[in-house]
């Protein structure tokens, strides 16, 4: 598994979705890196991806935990970005933004807002939601760290890129205002 910089070369066998994440983000200027992988299915592979997007990162990489939740009448859908080693409270989130009763989004949800599928759900996968549906939370340990690592809307490779740009070119780009979140 190695770190490489920017775009595949050969993007035959490429996903539609994810080639349009590289050109979103080489349209914006921002420089990042990728790893391509097996879909992690397990914590000792995702595991190996971390350590891999962490190569040369002096600062540390925010490796997020991204959940699609939605509240119990599934007409407000929300995208938290956690960090991964911090455990997720519905309670302490809900609180925060004035939705009770939150739960995980159905699949189909993913699939029509963000054209994600499960496994695959990403802040990139905003750029997809036209109708501007999905609220985007950011817990505020995630713009901690010097860099931020995502996927392209499929499971099989990771990106990582300055936090900075993240909030100074892409959320703007996405046009999803972030909520900042403390759980």
């Amino acid at each position: 598994m190695q770190l490489v910089n920017g775009r595949p070369e050969d993007t035959g066998g490429r996903l539609e979705k994810e080639i349009r994440v590289y050109d979103f983000l080489d349209s914006l200027g921002v420089p990042y890196q990728r790893v391509d992988h097996e879909a992690a299915m397990t914590m000792e592979a995702c595991g190996e991806i971390d350590r891999a997007l962490s190569e040369g990162a002096d600062k540390g990489v925010a490796i997020c935990k991204n959940l699609f939740l939605c509240n119990r009448q599934e007409t407000d859908f929300y995208l938290l970005l956690i960090p991964g080693s911090k455990p997720f409270k519905t309670k302490y989130l809900s609180a925060q933004i004035g939705s009770a009763r939150l739960s995980f989004a159905k699949a189909e949800y993913m699939e029509k807002y963000l054209d994600i599928t499960p496994g695959s759900v990403s802040v990139m996968g905003l750029m997809n939601d036209r109708e501007k549906k999905v609220r985007l939370l950011i817990d505020e340990d995630v713009l901690k760290e010097e860099y931020f690592a995502c996927h392209p809307c499929i499971n099989t490779s990771s990106l990582r890129f300055k936090t900075a740009d993240l909030v100074e070119k892409v959320i703007p780009a996405l046009e999803h205002e972030p909520v900042a979140v403390r759980l």
